[in-house]
């Protein structure tokens, strides 16, 4: 039983062809939801990243619904670990299940790290992803973003040399 004031997670399965990943969702009612992709899996990367699991925390208890997963290899998602593309069918496959459960035909897509490669890459095939954000992005050139076509928020601390700031 969850009492008022407490937070709800929901385990959520994610089919992606043959095989099922792991993930966390949330409840609401506020539009857009909000798909939150972890770092890569090289990167250490899962959805009980602390900025994921927070940034699900923010995003939940302001009334947005929300999901966050492991990708394939990763915890107890099924499978093996891909590379790029691999990561961006996991992504997709996510997409799919959040829209569906939110009954939505848009969301937003937050991303942490090497994550960004997999957001931008997504936001690049779907039209469904309204606006993107990238906390503390690796492996993008700032050139990428100036192609971004929808909402951009880059979110980068003062000590992280990943990506210019004066170029942002």
């Amino acid at each position: 039983m969850v009492q008022k004031g407490q937070f709800l997670e929901r385990p959520t399965l994610i089919p992606v062809g043959s095989e099922v990943m792991e993930g966390t969702a949330h409840r609401g009612t506020r539009r857009p939801p909000l798909l939150i992709l972890s770092p890569r899996p090289e990167e250490g990367g899962g959805m009980d990243h602390v900025i994921a699991a927070e940034l699900a925390w923010a995003a939940a208890t302001a009334g947005f619904p929300t999901l966050r997963f492991n990708y394939r290899g990763v915890g107890g998602s099924q499978g093996s670990r891909g590379g790029a593309e691999s990561l961006v069918q996991d992504a997709e496959a996510a997409m799919r299940v959040l829209l569906e459960n939110a009954q939505s035909t848009s969301l937003a897509v937050a991303s942490l790290h090497g994550g960004a490669r997999v957001a931008l890459a997504l936001q690049a095939l779907h039209p469904a992803v309204g606006g993107v954000c990238l906390v503390a992005p690796a492996d993008v050139e700032v050139v990428e973003l100036a192609r971004v076509d929808r909402s951009l928020l880059v979110v980068v601390g003062e000590e992280d040399k990943r990506l210019s700031r004066a170029a942002l």
